[in-house]
């Protein structure tokens, strides 16, 4: 179990160091590469999702998307469901340098993965989901102390 703790430790460690590298190359702060890559995964977004995902004031996500905005990776358009409410999605094909960025780690643990069975790799996810359950419900714990 300790080894396990520290080698979780370091993954978590190493992607933070290759989205800074990412950020940088991109010329983004690591914040505002987590941040597009939210609005990416969860679809259009609005800012209220953003500042608890992040847990930046209004004000800091309100420059954070003018940051994003201005470099052409999202944009705001009108929520469908709610006309008087604003949504932010990405841009998809401005984004295309970023995804390509990825694409060598993306290869590298493809590859890596095959060496384990489906079942292993079910299992590997279901441990990853609850740590991350975990962190998330920790993080939300230091926040309301």
């Amino acid at each position: 179990m300790r080894r396990l703790s520290m080698v979780m430790r370091r993954m978590g460690t190493a992607s933070a160091l290759h989205s800074q590298s990412v950020a940088k190359r991109v010329g983004l702060s690591s914040v505002d590469l987590e941040c597009l890559d939210m609005v990416y995964l969860e679809g259009p977004v609005t800012a209220g999702q953003i500042a608890r995902h992040t847990k930046l004031t209004t004000g800091a996500v309100t420059g954070l998307i003018d940051r994003l905005e201005k470099k052409g990776y999202v944009e705001r358009v009108e929520d469908p469901g709610d006309r008087r409410r604003v949504v932010v999605r990405v841009v998809a094909k401005n984004i295309r340098p970023i995804q390509d960025l990825y694409v060598p780690m993306s290869k590298l643990t493809t590859a890596y993965m095959k060496r384990y069975s489906a079942a292993q790799l079910s299992l590997i996810s279901e441990f990853i989901e609850g740590g991350t359950e975990i962190l998330l419900g920790r993080a939300k714990q230091l926040d309301e102390e």
